[in-house]
């Protein structure tokens, strides 16, 4: 099985949009806690009842709700994406000992509690659709409270190349469900010097 992690479930991004045209259509958006805690909550509702969820079917049913860093607001940035157009394909290790051909589409550059930092951008090597950017990114707490192997963002295509990179939003990667699936790791340029105590973590 290939993985990017919790990403490209058509059911699950369905079930996103309404929640998200839902709040459109009131008076009012839901406050940003809301809105994080609104998306935990259908995550969860996807690995206990999709078929394409990652956990193991006879695990579904027992499958308790995810875990996460208390929601950061200042930990939701702008991000500046310069563009790399001709980049040579990145070769992605993953957990199963495969290498991923990833092209990187740019760098994100941003400021994080006072701290510059950037993160490569990634598309498939042979991928035509470049709406929804690829993220994966390594941080300090890897190995301890969060994945050892990183964890990922996704990012829908802006025609600004402004982005709102927001940390609450990152997600573990399929493996650590199903050792069955195949995940990239970060690479280098990806492995922030800095803990990001937000989005999902390991249970305690």
């Amino acid at each position: 099985m290939t993985s990017k992690g919790f990403r490209g479930s058509n059911p699950l991004r369905s079930a996103i949009l309404l929640l998200a045209m839902a709040a459109g259509c009131s008076k009012a958006p839901l406050p940003y806690p809301d809105q994080i805690a609104a998306w935990h909550a259908e995550k969860d509702r996807f690995m206990r009842d999709s078929a394409e969820s990652p956990v193991p079917a006879d695990k579904r049913a027992s499958f308790a709700a995810l875990p996460y860093f208390p929601i950061d607001p200042a930990s939701r940035v702008p991000a500046v994406l310069n563009p790399a157009p001709g980049s040579a394909a990145v070769e992605m290790p993953t957990s199963t000992g495969q290498r991923r051909k990833m092209r990187r589409v740019g760098t994100l550059a941003f400021t994080l509690k006072e701290q510059a930092l950037s993160l490569g951008a990634f598309v498939e090597a042979d991928q035509a659709d470049m709406r929804r950017l690829f993220v994966p990114f390594g941080d300090l707490t890897n190995g301890v409270e969060t994945y050892q192997g990183g964890r990922y963002l996704d990012l829908e295509r802006t025609a600004s190349g402004v982005y709102d990179l927001d940390f609450n939003r990152a997600y573990h990667p399929y493996c650590v469900y199903n050792s069955q699936y195949d995940c990239p790791y970060p690479p280098r340029e990806n492995r922030l010097a800095t803990p990001i105590r937000s989005g999902e973590r390991l249970r305690k």
